[in-house]
């Protein structure tokens, strides 16, 4: 019966109350506070939602309230400084203080478990360089009629809507400040974008917000009209996100706002949809010559898509359209699984799509195998906080990398992971304005600013160590990774990179290009026949 001790002593401590109160006029307060617990005991009894509380009246609450402050419990005292779920308290300490322009130097000694499995490190030069400049860019779209000059570190897509319209405004005026982009995220260009006047990357998704017709078709006219201001200085295709590929989302009507209907073109009172797949096309080639048409209709700008790798024939079939065609995207953008979203299937989050570092390896081993590499920039995004990410990320292929979660931790974020239920604590992911309205605009931007121009100048020193000059020169064989306790190799040595051109000699002898390559498809993303076939039966 220990079960009901709550419960019970709850009610004759009621009773007890009661009988004292004419005596003793405080026991009207022990009144309602017992009386109190006995009605909620009472109710758990006679409710048959919950199992636990008919077995454990009372104290089932006192499971229910740790069990909500959980997550907070492990963070602050129980979690390790080097544990990443999803990202460690040492590394939101490296970007708060960044942001804060403090000083950000570690006493002592390192954290990390320099024996340990996976550890990775940059190898130095004993003849140093001495790098003047922190201000490392990459030219994007060189042969358009307006190419961009961009930052090798930059704010990964976050839509208005994800995100607040202040926290908006703090990271467009952030890459203002620093010369940097600002992504747009699919949820098009809202007036806190335009507010700033720092520059944006609009990225389209299946569901063409801002340039879309009332049926959610593609608007030529809606996107040439928005395409074409300064601001806005590239245009990306979202094929995929790596949080969640291949799978579409709702808001629902309740949550479409006249902001939000009016930044995306969709009609309130109607549940907003963004498709899992694109309808504006339905072939590799199809996506190619879509790209040029964004192209031809931003007036030159450099357009380019996003995907995060799955199957390997889908991406090898638009690399068999790009050389069979001739029509090249001015860049592509990785985004990896680890990456980050505001909502999305445990099962998407934890196990759907390829992890950066190797989805980069096969977009950047492809384009070198057709020769293509030096046309085409490739950008990536996957939790990425600090300079070494970043020269780890360059050495595997990329020309830049992009970051969401590591600006939001500038912005004030704590990692509360509920930006799912509108509860935002630091007002960065929430639209309820009682919450966003107190994140201070001025003081947030300087914090972007810093975030961003603190990590280059740790890359700058990162690479005169190494004897570089410029994170361009950055290959695989400067990062080193211990694979166990006695041996060690480099990145060049783990992984396979194909020679210039390879592709075009035959198929390389690499296991994904051997099996899937040959099959891929220009005029179709679907599954080669010897798969199909497979599908069909159980006897592999």
């Amino acid at each position: 019966m220990h079960r009901y001790l709550a419960y019970t002593a709850s009610l004759l401590l009621t009773l007890a109350c009661i009988a004292l109160a004419p005596h003793w006029p405080s026991a009207g307060w022990g009144v309602a506070l017992f009386g109190a617990l006995a009605l909620l005991g009472t109710w758990d009894l006679l409710q048959k939602r919950s199992t636990l509380r008919r077995n454990y009246p009372i104290l089932a609450h006192f499971r229910y309230g740790l069990e909500a402050v959980g997550p907070e419990m492990r963070q602050y005292f129980i979690e390790g400084d080097t544990a990443e779920v999803p990202f460690s308290r040492q590394q939101r300490s490296l970007v708060y203080q960044r942001a804060k322009n403090v000083m950000d130097v570690v006493p002592f000694g390192s954290q990390q478990g320099m024996y340990a499995v996976d550890y990775e490190w940059l190898n130095h030069s004993l003849a140093p360089l001495h790098v003047a400049s922190h201000d490392f860019r990459v030219m994007i779209g060189e042969g358009t009629a307006q190419p961009y000059s961009a930052s090798v570190f930059n704010i990964s897509a976050m839509s208005f809507g994800a995100l607040s319209a202040n926290a908006i405004r703090a990271l467009n005026e952030g890459a203002r400040r620093g010369g940097f982009y600002h992504d747009t995220g699919e949820g098009s260009i809202s007036p806190y974008h335009r507010e700033m006047g720092g520059d944006l990357v609009w990225e389209i998704g299946s569901g063409y917000f801002g340039c879309r017709n009332d049926d959610g078709s593609f608007s030529e006219a809606r996107f040439a009209d928005n395409a074409r201001s300064p601001q806005v200085r590239m245009v990306e295709v979202k094929l995929s996100q790596g949080a969640k590929p291949g799978h579409g989302g709702v808001l629902p009507a309740a949550k479409v706002s006249a902001e939000i209907s009016a930044t995306r073109g969709v009609p309130m009172g109607q549940d907003c949809v963004s498709p899992a797949k694109h309808s504006a096309f339905s072939t590799p080639r199809g996506l190619l010559e879509f790209v040029a048409r964004l192209r031809e209709l931003s007036g030159g700008k450099p357009a380019g898509f996003k995907l995060a790798i799955g199957h390997p024939w889908e991406w090898f079939g638009i690399a068999k359209a790009m050389h069979e065609t001739g029509i090249l995207p001015d860049f592509i953008v990785v985004d990896g699984a680890e990456g980050g979203t505001g909502a999305a299937p445990a099962e998407f989050i934890d196990h759907v799509g390829v992890p950066m570092h190797e989805a980069l390896l096969l977009v950047h081993n492809t384009l070198v195998g057709l020769n293509l590499r030096d046309r085409i920039r490739i950008g990536a995004a996957g939790r990425i906080t600090s300079a070494f990410d970043i020269a780890r990320t360059m050495a595997l292929g990329a020309d830049w990398c992009n970051a969401a979660r590591g600006f939001m931790f500038a912005l004030g974020c704590i990692q509360s992971q509920s930006c799912h239920n509108d509860k935002c604590p630091t007002g960065v992911a929430t639209q309820d304005p009682s919450r966003w309205k107190h994140l201070d605009v001025p003081d947030k931007a300087m914090r972007v600013f810093h975030f961003q121009q603190n990590t280059l100048k740790a890359l700058r020193d990162l690479l005169g160590a190494a004897g570089l000059a410029h994170p361009a020169e950055l290959g695989p064989e400067h990062i080193l990774r211990r694979v166990s306790p006695v041996e060690v190799r480099s990145l060049a040595a783990l992984y396979r990179f194909l020679e210039p051109g390879e592709l075009l000699a035959g198929t390389p002898e690499h296991a994904v290009f051997r099996q899937f390559w040959a099959d891929a498809r220009s005029d179709s993303f679907a599954p080669p026949d010897r798969l199909l076939a497979l599908r069909a039966s159980k006897s592999r």
